[in-house]
């Protein structure tokens, strides 16, 4: 079957369950590990935005012209602390109010180390399964994109802001990590004016991912090398899926691409 590529759905109940859709029709991926799968990439590649067929995809799976003007693809969205939404500043204020001008979160998440960053409440935790998390907690929460943006820029002297994504793929994870600790540890370096939004919350989600055995090497795949993908399985985590237990397909990364799947 034919399918565009989108950001893979995922619900959390005693492991993640993962989703590919297909227009209406979703394909429950768990049901597929240890099973031998086929992506096949056709060479075309739509927009996520407008739809229309271009040549190479920027950000998210955008064209050139959707990249320079969409709101999804604001700077902000990777560096909040940029975001003027509050200020009645952006591209699209009708839709950064609804997703900026809303409350936003800061939260500490851990694989191999501790890394801050923020989401929305429509987000969680679908963010910490995209990223891989072992475990996450809620430090914070503020009124707006900007001010979680403001905090973790703050504290990146402190925890890094990026997954490192080998380390999770491998499952290299710190067991040692007390999330509490460092949230109250994180606490104590901002000033007033940001440690005013901090949350008394300590609950920890922790998360569990379906995969039959983590490898000690990981071998990064992608359509734009190998049009045609293809082996058992083994697991899914993030937005990775693992073939032949040490090759691994970010189904993210490839938004729009149009491909042949089948099992």
């Amino acid at each position: 079957m034919k399918i565009v590529l989108e950001k893979l759905s995922s619900t959390l109940l005693e492991e993640v369950n993962y989703t590919l859709s297909n227009g209406s029709e979703t394909i429950l991926l768990n049901d597929l590990i240890g099973k031998t799968i086929s992506l096949n990439f056709t060479g075309i590649i739509f927009c996520s935005k407008c739809q229309v067929i271009t040549k190479q995809s920027f950000g998210q799976g955008f064209c050139f012209s959707c990249f320079n003007t969409a709101p999804e693809a604001s700077p902000c969205i990777i560096h909040p602390e940029l975001c003027q939404a509050h200020l009645g500043i952006g591209r699209d204020l009708e839709y950064e109010e609804r997703h900026h001008n809303q409350t936003h979160y800061v939260y500490l998440a851990a694989t191999d180390r501790v890394k801050v960053g923020i989401t929305r409440t429509t987000q969680i935790p679908t963010r910490w399964i995209d990223q891989g998390a072992n475990a996450a907690l809620i430090i914070a929460e503020t009124p707006n994109r900007y001010t979680a943006g403001v905090i973790e820029v703050a504290l990146k002297d402190f925890f890094v802001d990026k997954t490192n994504w080998q380390s999770m793929l491998k499952n290299i994870g710190d067991e040692s990590i007390d999330l509490v600790e460092e949230k109250w540890t994180a606490h104590e370096q901002l000033p007033s004016d940001l440690a005013q939004y901090f949350t008394e919350d300590e609950e920890i989600l922790s998360l569990k991912y379906p995969v039959k055995n983590y490898p000690e090497q990981v071998q990064s795949m992608t359509f734009d090398k190998t049009a045609e993908i293809s082996g058992e399985l083994t697991g899914i985590r993030g937005q990775y899926l693992y073939l032949n237990g040490n090759q691994v397909l970010n189904i993210r990364r490839h938004t729009g691409y149009e491909i042949e799947f089948n099992y």
